[in-house]
């Protein structure tokens, strides 16, 4: 395994920075390459050249989407023409998201499973237009409404077609309260990129623990975590990948209180010993 970084991880702590530092820096700190999410991406053809001119490829671009909210056919075209940016960032990968589930009051009782027929059409038309310029794409267990190991593995399956599968977050399973590194056994097959992420946690039973904590689906407290730090397994979940045969890249995607580029060069050296 290679050892990335997420754009998201400056930008969060420095929305105002031109994105295209961010290849600089992550160069400065030894990172293999860098995905982009698409908030940070204006000029794709000058981060490519940036990437190409420090040897820092740019390996996946990270997309959000709604084909619930936004409707699906509306979703399926604006996709398509994120899938033509990853092209220009000469990215081999894609993730996007599929819904942050059902809006209105009338759908409270809607299910994921009412939903999934709907999700599978959407992925299925992006992927077939992103396989013809052979880039993967992908779900991520992400945005609590496809968080759960079941849920990403009912969507890869019902949209059926070998150019798409999952970005597995081991961190993000803790925002559906699901142990990770089960949900990573139950993903690991089905794996085309990987991202680590780690959180502190605290069981919702206790006082809030104040600022920079957010709660979990479930209501159990989680604080975004230097990677190695917090309570996620992720020598076992990546122990658990490297046996279902993943060998790609481990993207760092840190979204915590400390310093990033601190955070960032920590998380790193305690992923390369956790990966060895």
């Amino acid at each position: 395994m290679k050892i990335s970084v997420s754009s998201y991880s400056f930008s969060k702590q420095n929305p105002d920075r031109d994105p295209i530092e961010y290849i600089v820096l992550a160069k400065e700190l030894g990172f293999a390459a860098i995905e982009y999410i698409d908030r940070d991406v204006a000029d794709p053809h000058r981060l490519r050249e940036e990437g190409q001119r420090l040897g820092l490829p740019i390996i996946c671009y990270c997309v959000g989407a709604d084909f619930l909210l936004n409707g699906l056919q509306y979703e399926i075209r604006r996709l398509k023409e994120q899938v033509d940016i990853a092209e220009v960032l000469g990215c081999k990968m894609m993730r996007h998201d599929v819904s942050e589930g059902f809006q209105c009051a009338e759908a409270r009782c809607m299910s994921f499973d009412q939903a999934l027929p709907i999700l599978a059409e959407g992925c299925r038309a992006v992927t077939e237009y992103a396989a013809e310029k052979g880039i993967e794409t992908m779900v991520e267990n992400h945005g609590k409404f496809c968080q759960d190991s079941v849920r990403v593995a009912g969507l890869v399956g019902a949209v059926g077609h070998q150019n798409f599968g999952a970005l597995v977050d081991i961190g993000n399973f803790a925002c559906a309260d699901e142990d990770s590194a089960k949900a990573v056994g139950n993903l690991a097959p089905m794996a085309r990129h990987v991202h680590a992420k780690d959180f502190h946690s605290k069981a919702g039973v206790g006082d809030d623990p104040g600022e920079g904590w957010f709660l979990s689906r479930g209501g159990n407290f989680l604080r975004a975590a230097i990677v190695g730090h917090g309570n996620i397994p992720v020598r076992q979940c990546v122990n658990t990948l490297k046996r279902a045969g993943y060998d790609g890249y481990i993207s760092i995607e840190f979204e915590g209180m400390e310093d990033c580029l601190q955070a960032l060069r920590i998380g790193k050296d305690n992923l390369a010993h956790l990966i060895r």
